[in-house]
């Protein structure tokens, strides 16, 4: 695709950027079919491209509307498109760069910029822990739409961390939003990792990984937050503590995981942070991707056979498109004895939660869960099991039928 820059563009590096990536674009439109918006509005704006031609126009000085703005606030950044384009177009990057510019000149109603204000605040601050236990308490009273987001306390289990040290050691990021909502996706993450040998350390310091700013357009807070963490990590990284050096940056939370996997990429023109940027991102692991060498130690510890026990998986557009790991969770927990089974249609398609998304675009995230939820009881399975808080979450408050991250289902069935 020949495009021709506006000369606000030509030469910064966001321009550079897109315009490499604009370049792959042939148009064929095998995107459109793996699209989750497109199926459900049959609007070609609606699809990676009309959005690609939408911010090409944008690049090149075309007039910025309320209208591009629209098709591009309802992509879900799935990148599923990712995963189908033969040509290895990078829209994920492409869309980010495109949200800003259109951000920059296209001012939103007062109430959204009010609601986006909210979540990118909220959701990162110290006091969501103490708001989150408050909505747990008073969960019953709640409104339905307030109460699907919020998750029923955590048992006591969650409090319980490993204390034993092992030569082998990683670091987790807790995250923003997950020590509050379901705690006993780390704790169970340190539990697993400590029966195989692995001691998990945590950063104090560390945060949001810097997804719900930059998705919610803020990426110069975005770009705080990565740094704020590389800070963080950086004494465990180069084994500057006593604790010594970690062999690896661990996410449970898929979404955190691509985008942590991505600050190479994000800070690669900052001359104080580009080094080691891209040092974090080599070394940051899916949880998932650990489990090769989790399956030997496992199996001795596994408290009964687990033949039979069939689990629903459900795996996020972040794990297998963002991160293109597909077939990982499936296998290694099947080595360990569980029937784990994908959905028979629309694996691939994402559940509508996508981050902040299932707030900002009710109707088309419950649209897309139903769907989801559709095929998955199609496996019949007493449990859903995902990679991912906010999909877990997003399903769970419209089934009820359990759904749990998969490492707390593995950490039950260990002695």
């Amino acid at each position: 695709m020949q495009t021709h820059l506006a000369p606000e563009f030509a030469g910064t590096p966001d321009g550079v950027e897109a315009e490499a990536i604009l370049r792959k674009c042939v148009h064929c439109g095998f995107c459109t079919a793996t699209c989750p918006t497109y199926q459900l509005l049959g609007n070609e704006l609606d699809s990676p491209r009309g959005r690609i031609y939408l911010m090409k126009q944008v690049l090149e000085g075309a007039p910025v509307t309320r209208k591009t703005q629209l098709h591009l606030d309802r992509c879900l950044t799935c990148r599923n498109c990712e995963t189908t384009c033969p040509s290895g177009v990078q829209y994920g990057h492409l869309v980010d760069i495109g949200r800003k510019v259109v951000e920059q000149r296209v001012e939103r109603p007062a109430k959204e910029r009010a609601v986006r204000w909210l979540l990118k605040e909220g959701l990162t601050s110290p006091l969501f822990g103490p708001a989150m236990k408050m909505g747990q308490l008073l969960r019953p009273l709640l409104p339905a739409a307030l109460k699907a987001k919020v998750p029923a306390s955590a048992g006591a289990r969650a409090r319980f961390w490993p204390t034993r040290t092992h030569k082998r050691k990683v670091l987790m990021l807790l995250g923003c939003v997950q020590p509050a909502m379901m705690p006993n996706i780390n704790s169970a993450t340190a539990r697993v990792l400590d029966a195989a040998g692995i001691q998990t350390l945590v950063a104090d310091d560390a945060g949001c990984c810097g997804a719900i700013r930059t998705h919610l357009s803020d990426v110069e807070g975005g770009l705080a937050d990565m740094r704020r963490n590389i800070d963080a990590w950086w004494p465990l990284v180069n084994g500057l503590t006593s604790e010594g050096r970690v062999e690896a940056i661990v996410m449970n939370a898929s979404g955190c995981g691509v985008t942590v996997k991505d600050y190479g990429h994000a800070l690669a023109h900052d001359p104080d942070y580009a080094d080691k940027a891209q040092r974090v991102s080599v070394l940051t692991r899916d949880l998932c991707e650990l489990l090769p060498d989790l399956v030997a130690p496992l199996k001795a510890r596994l408290r009964k056979s687990r033949d039979g026990q069939r689990l629903a998986f459900h795996p996020p557009c972040t794990l297998q498109h963002g991160q293109q790991l597909r077939g990982v969770v499936e296998r290694h927990l099947g080595e360990l004895g569980f029937d784990v089974q994908l959905a028979a249609t629309d694996s691939h398609l994402c559940c509508g939660s996508a981050g902040t998304y299932s707030v900002l675009q009710p109707e088309l995230a419950y649209q897309l869960r139903d769907r989801k939820l559709t095929s998955l009881a199609a496996v019949d399975a007493p449990l859903i099991v995902s990679a991912n808080i906010g999909c877990i979450q997003h399903l769970q408050s419209g089934t009820t039928t359990p759904v749990r991250h998969w490492v707390e289902v593995l950490d039950e069935a260990l002695a």
